[in-house]
């Protein structure tokens, strides 16, 4: 069993570098970069990794396509602020080395970091992410935001026990600016082409609900001032998003 770990990337040259190491057991790194205007692909190069550079179509699209060009048919799935764990590489590495693969696919649990914090509340955690898999069993959903791979049925799909590190926020004004110019106009955009419209009841009413649900009925609170921050964010997503969609909504009719 080969695998092929696959990275798509867009200026990330402060983060690429770790996560290329966290992966550089697999027999094949490929990086998909996004056109970046700074050092991503000469520092992925120097570590070995090949670079395909294409222009950004979506993240389902662009995860589709290195998943199609990775030389192996087993693919190790990697976002450039993602590591995999010592842990974890030992656990696929078990898996790699065994006589038969005892699954299609593997889901493992994503452990994220807010501002330097683990989390493990606030909905955020295990957060199972299906990041290894057969490409003959399994493709990219095409959809805007929260992209997922969708497995044949009858595939045979387990669960690792160790996580995949994710680091995800460092300030306050990298999330606002994430939900503002990514999450928000892609979940909107979702949520209209799937035919979901707001009204001014869910406008009024997203903010607060989103808050209440992250911070008291998923437990946010016991992640401390973090969790605080991040319940605050989600009443900001999910009233920005209701904002973008009634603004979709306006221009079509």
């Amino acid at each position: 069993m080969k695998i092929s770990a696959v990275l798509i990337a867009g200026n990330e040259e402060q983060k690429i570098g770790d996560a290329i190491r966290s992966v550089d057991w697999a027999d094949e790194v490929l990086v998909i970069d996004s056109e970046s205007t700074d050092r991503t692909r000469e520092i992925a190069e120097g570590l070995g990794a090949r670079v395909i550079v294409r222009p950004w179509p979506g993240f389902s699209a662009q995860k589709q396509f290195g998943t199609d060009e990775a030389a192996f048919d087993w693919v190790l799935s990697l976002d450039a602020d993602e590591r995999i764990s010592p842990k974890l590489r030992d656990e696929i590495l078990a898996i790699k080395h065994a006589a038969e693969p005892s699954a299609d696919g593997y889901k493992m649990p994503r452990l994220a970091y807010y501002m330097g914090r683990p989390i493990r509340y606030c909905g955020w955690y295990p957060d199972w992410q299906l990041r290894l898999f057969d490409r003959g069993k399994g493709r990219w959903k095409d959809v805007l935001v929260h992209e997922s791979v969708e497995m044949q049925p009858g595939a045979v799909i387990e669960k690792l026990k160790n996580n995949i590190i994710h680091l995800t926020i460092d300030t306050p004004a990298g999330h606002r600016e994430m939900i503002e110019k990514r999450y928000a106009p892609l979940a909107a955009r979702q949520m209209f082409d799937d035919g979901r419209r707001t009204s001014g009841l869910r406008l009024a009413t997203a903010a607060p609900i989103a808050f209440i649900s992250t911070y008291f009925l998923k437990l946010g609170f016991l992640d401390g001032a973090a969790g605080y921050q991040i319940s605050r964010f989600a009443a900001f997503h999910a009233r920005r998003k209701h904002e973008l969609l009634r603004d979709l909504q306006n221009s079509d009719g």
